[in-house]
């Protein structure tokens, strides 16, 4: 009896151990990287009030009717991760806090003239004002297609083999914290001055981000946290410094990700379960606020944005219990359980089915998505980071292009506007959806063992 006792206490102080190591470890890192945190959180909470308002801002201010507003939300979504296949490799040639400051001028930017394109032009399509807030959105879609590849770079070069797992995680996890704040900080705001107030505080909160690379990212505090890391490279000084253009070019298609046929499948293979991340705001909305009568319809936007919140909360511990475990078998597991709690839904709309889909699912999201980005991040041959995350996040923009072409069919044929919700057939669009959703898992299974053959933890020279 004592020995079963004993065991118990010895699994429970292992299991805190291996709980609360990590984020001592974390909370040893560097200056420089707690700034990039402190940046990522500003701009998360920036980027993600700016797109929730945005389809009403069109609406009210450029006078654009649902259709072309939707469009305009969808130019800038897509237009990030498209940006981030082509400008991800901005970090590798300029470096980490180069990169990181342009980017958040670029936004800078861009959000300036999304301000005020109401105040000097014209509305309607095509106006002046249109025109005026469209610039604003393609300075947006260049930061951000810079920002983040860089910002992951940066975790890369600054955390250590103890450290990388869980700086990974809370850089996903603070993206989702800045997703959840927005909902506290934008409604009084927006009632005191309307959506362009709003904009021109998350404007003022872009200065305050690129206060906090300029003045806490110095030069010397990422020189500092390289060293401890043992990364020998300087900020300005790696390979590619010394090339020539033709010797830059020849050295990227050497190492280009799209030649590896296990980098490409194992990417775009997870398109399936990534649908459901773009349900999120393609389907979940109208799903909690046709299908649901009393709270959940009165509510609806709570149960919409608990993802965010609950992935915050979440990511670092999911971490800290499974970053010791093999990348590419956590993948099979991760995907499997986010996928699985759709059928659930396909039980039918109440609020159980509802909250276990909601709480299920983010596990699942936390137990793959930081993993999968620190894995691109670690495989990518040195000055090679940005790129290979770029390329990365791009089934990511095909996701959110196929899935928003199907989606609206899905709501007017089984959970359409103005209809009782006992008449709707709402089971069987989430059944096909988990349908869908474990294609991922399945086929990560499937090729295991061709995969397993070649699958790479870190690149060999970094």
């Amino acid at each position: 009896m004592n020995k079963t006792k004993e065991k118990k206490k010895d699994l429970f102080k292992d299991t805190v151990r291996e709980l609360t190591r990590p984020f001592i470890d974390l909370a040893h890192t560097s200056r420089a990287l707690f700034g990039l945190n402190l940046s990522y959180v500003i701009e998360g909470l920036t980027y993600f009030g700016v797109v929730g308002l945005l389809a009403i801002y069109f609406n009210e201010y450029i006078q654009l009717n649902d259709i072309d507003a939707g469009r305009m939300v969808g130019f800038l979504t897509a237009g990030i991760t498209l940006a981030m296949l082509f400008l991800g490799a901005t970090v590798d040639w300029i470096g980490i806090r180069k990169a990181l400051l342009a980017s958040l001028i670029f936004m800078l930017a861009g959000r300036t003239f999304l301000s005020a394109a109401p105040a000097f032009g014209a509305p309607g399509l095509w106006g002046s004002a249109h025109w005026l807030s469209m610039i604003g959105l393609i300075g947006i879609i260049i930061g951000y297609g810079i920002y983040q590849p860089a910002a992951y770079a940066t975790v890369k070069k600054l955390t250590t083999a103890k450290t990388a797992a869980m700086g990974y995680a809370m850089l996903y996890a603070l993206m989702n914290l800045g997703g959840f704040l927005p909902g506290l900080i934008s409604p009084p705001i927006r009632r005191a001055t309307g959506i362009v107030g709003v904009f021109w505080v998350f404007a003022g909160l872009t200065v305050c981000g690129i206060a906090v690379v300029y003045f806490i990212m110095t030069k010397q505090a990422i020189k500092n946290a390289v060293d401890e890391a043992g990364d020998s490279q300087e900020e300005n000084e790696n390979e590619l410094a010394g090339m020539t253009l033709k010797e830059k070019a020849v050295f990227y298609t050497k190492n280009f990700p799209l030649k590896d046929l296990r980098f490409m499948y194992f990417i775009f293979i997870l398109i399936p379960v990534q649908t459901l991340f773009a349900h999120n705001w393609l389907t979940l909305p109208q799903y909690t606020s046709r299908a649901f009568d009393g709270f959940v319809q009165d509510n609806f936007e709570f149960f919409v944005n608990l993802n965010p919140i609950l992935i915050f909360i979440l990511t670092p511990m999911v971490t800290a219990l499974t970053s010791s475990r093999n990348t590419y078998k956590m993948m099979i597991a991760g995907t499997f359980v986010m996928a699985f709690p759709t059928f659930i839904l396909a039980l039918g709309p109440n609020i159980n089915t509802l909250m276990l889909y909601l709480i299920f699912m983010t596990i699942g999201e936390a137990m793959w998505q930081p993993r999968f980005l620190q894995w691109v991040a670690e495989i990518a041959p040195k000055n090679m980071t940005g790129i290979y995350m770029g390329i990365g996040q791009f089934p990511w923009f095909l996701t959110k292009v196929i899935t928003a072409l199907y989606s609206g069919w899905f709501l007017m044929r089984y959970c359409p506007a103005d209809t009782l919700p006992e008449t709707m057939n709402t089971e069987f669009m989430w059944l096909i959806y988990g349908g869908i959703a474990v294609i991922s898992p399945a086929g990560l299974l499937l090729a295991k063992g061709w995969m397993l053959k070649g699958f790479k933890e870190k690149h060999e020279n970094a």
